[in-house]
């Protein structure tokens, strides 16, 4: 069910967005683009923070902006919580007074409790009692998000809140970003121009460029169209959404399954049953027309290829369809060529590389 429906217009003179979205009412959903595309400008229209000459947005069945009738919620009226860049908690405060703060605007006490839930989710507990000069980056924006989810909010915005951060610090808080992406029972806009956050984050991919919208869809169908950029950049990849079904400890190695197959990855220390996400790239796929038996890749599945397009006068790109999930592969051109590959013939891929995303 879409619960999200966003149309703006708006024009800066040497800029305009111009998007019309449907967004769905779980999960993740992440703007992508370089920088100047209109991933912020966007989320500023959802927040109230910019008013479109043109604009409509309902949330839940609620009209929050229709320019047409004249109804503009101011943000402060607006049910959302927004996680900047920058932490910007009040540096007077301590970490738990910093929460509480949020609580004034929430009219029962369903805010105490979420928020406790809140505090246990994100791992600040042992925080509460600092004072944001004693907190790392990523300590910070931990209890900005805590901060923002204290409101009880219908949706969670969410601009690049790891763009400060350094590689250490960004390492450190995309688990406790992926636990809340599989808790949170509110939808989740999220600004980002990383590919490795949207293949760790994303549920919904929308692609922005100079203000309009590219390509909107699930992340495995987004990631996997040859007519877009994602497809053909040299860290082109694929997510599975996987299920762990057997450990086999005596090679250190970890069975799991999806829709269609499974995949023998590296030993993951997690309980038969949990769901993982891997990331396997473009670059360590490769096609064979007959299955291989003396090899020592493990991952040798079946599929078939549903496109394939010439990236180069060197590289081809195939997309192909394993069981029910999509895959790429990029290919040399004469590789394409000398196996006579074509859409809709059987073959079979060897997956040289898998990474666990959580």
């Amino acid at each position: 069910m879409t619960v999200i429906n966003a149309r703006f217009k708006l024009n800066y003179g040497d800029f305009t967005l111009d998007v019309d979205l449907a967004l769905p009412s779980t999960g993740v959903s992440v703007l992508f683009g370089h920088s100047g595309s209109g991933k912020t400008t966007l989320l500023r229209c959802i927040a109230g923070l910019e008013q479109a000459q043109q604009g409509y947005l309902e949330i839940n069945g609620a009209v929050w902006q229709d320019s047409e009738r004249k109804i503009f919620l101011s943000t402060y009226k607006r049910p959302l919580g927004y996680v900047f860049q920058e932490a910007n908690l009040f540096s007077h405060l301590s970490v738990l007074d910093n929460l509480h703060y949020g609580l004034k605007r929430v009219k029962n006490n369903l805010g105490m409790i979420k928020l406790n839930q809140t505090i246990d989710l994100l791992g600040i507990g042992h925080l509460l009692a600092r004072m944001p000069s004693n907190l790392s980056g990523g300590e910070r924006q931990r209890v900005a998000i805590a901060r923002a989810l204290a409101l009880n909010p219908e949706i969670l915005l969410m601009d690049e809140p790891l763009a400060s951060l350094d590689i250490k610090r960004k390492q450190e808080i995309l688990p406790y970003l992926a636990r809340l992406h599989q808790q949170l029972d509110i939808p989740v806009i999220y600004v980002t121009h990383s590919q490795q956050e949207v293949a760790q984050l994303a549920d919904t991919l929308v692609i922005l460029e100079e203000g309009c919208v590219l390509a909107s869809g699930s992340l495995a169908e987004t990631q996997s169209r040859l007519d877009l950029p994602l497809a053909q950049d040299r860290e082109a990849a694929t997510v599975w959404q996987v299920i762990i079904s057997e450990h086999e400890n005596d090679y250190h190695l970890t069975r799991v399954e999806f829709e269609g197959g499974s995949l023998s990855l590296a030993a993951v220390d997690a309980e038969i049953g949990t769901m993982l996400r891997v990331q396997i790239y473009a670059r360590d796929v490769s096609i064979s027309l007959v299955e291989p038996n003396s090899t020592s890749i493990l991952n040798i599945l079946p599929a078939v290829i549903s496109q394939l397009t010439e990236e180069s006068d060197s590289q081809a790109v195939v997309q192909l369809r394993v069981g029910q999930q999509l895959l790429l592969a990029h290919i040399t051109s004469k590789s394409l060529v000398l196996l006579r590959l074509k859409v809709g013939i059987s073959v079979f891929v060897q997956i040289k590389g898998t990474s666990i995303l959580n």
